[in-house]
């Protein structure tokens, strides 16, 4: 079983469609697949706060079953864990939204394994998913790849937490999770859940960046994260292009590698927005 974690709310379908269809689509194992997904509602603060939907989870269930009957999509509703410990924090306006704090309740989740794969929901596996969950992290609280600017501004192991491979057993024995809280808890970070799981870490497994390419596509990148980056042409800009902005991936990035990924993604949206009309 390949077990993999997501967080957001609706806003993030297209983000976790994608990316479960490229680790489909990209891998040779038959290996069953179970997507956790934390969600919650916060439209008290924000009215895009609002959880990923039932039509939702079991639209990514219905194509995860395509793949492997024994697949699966556990939807958890994680809304009174952050009330309990992030509510009003001085993080709660973090750099990307509420819902990037809540991977940080993977430790108090029933039935979360003892393995297990975080992603933000703007990855693409380019080659198979198993080079990376093969990965030996027994001695480890997690495996991660350098951050693209981080190892150049900050400090050269400083990681990307857009992917990481969690030794969960051995996070709950040094009790990552709980400082990480700790820290989100009583300090504005400059990174919020980022850099709370750097600042609690006892021991990492450094990646290459191939499993974590937030800049470039390589042949032997594993994964692009399609995060904010920055241009130099025809000016000096930032953009946040995502991988289901097709059009752009084309004309920007010109990339086509993904075409087929893309292709059925747009099929299956279309899909989703009829039944969701039907309704």
């Amino acid at each position: 079983m390949i077990d993999i974690l997501f967080c957001g709310n609706a806003g993030v379908f297209d983000g976790v469609l994608t990316c479960m269809l490229s680790v489909i689509r990209r891998t040779s194992s038959h290996e069953p697949i179970t997507l956790h997904l934390f969600t919650m509602d916060l439209s008290y603060l924000d009215p895009k706060y609002t959880p990923v939907t039932d039509e939702q989870t079991a639209f990514l269930q219905e194509v995860l079953q395509d793949y492997n009957k024994k697949s699966r999509v556990i939807r958890y509703d994680v809304t009174d864990h952050y009330k309990q410990y992030f509510s009003g924090c001085p993080n709660e306006g973090a750099y990307c939204s509420p819902y990037t704090l809540i991977r940080l309740f993977a430790d108090l989740i029933e039935g979360i394994p003892d393995k297990l794969l975080y992603l933000d929901t703007d990855i693409m596996f380019n080659r198979d998913i198993m080079l990376l969950w093969n990965t030996d992290i027994s001695k480890y609280e997690y495996a991660a790849a350098n951050d693209h600017y981080g190892k150049y501004l900050i400090h050269p192991r400083y990681i990307n937490a857009g992917v990481i491979l969690f030794n969960m057993k051995r996070c709950r024995e040094t009790g990552l999770f709980e400082k990480a809280r700790g820290w989100i808890q009583r300090k504005k970070l400059t990174f919020a859940d980022q850099s709370a799981i750097i600042r609690s870490t006892t021991k990492k497994k450094l990646l290459p960046q191939r499993y974590n390419d937030q800049k470039f596509l390589h042949k032997h990148t594993i994964i692009r994260h399609f995060s904010k980056r920055l241009f130099w042409l025809p000016y000096p800009h930032t953009d946040n292009i995502k991988q289901y902005n097709v059009e752009k991936v084309h004309s920007v990035f010109r990339y086509h590698q993904f075409d087929d990924i893309l292709d059925e993604y747009l099929k299956l949206k279309e899909e989703f927005n009829k039944r969701s009309r039907d309704v």
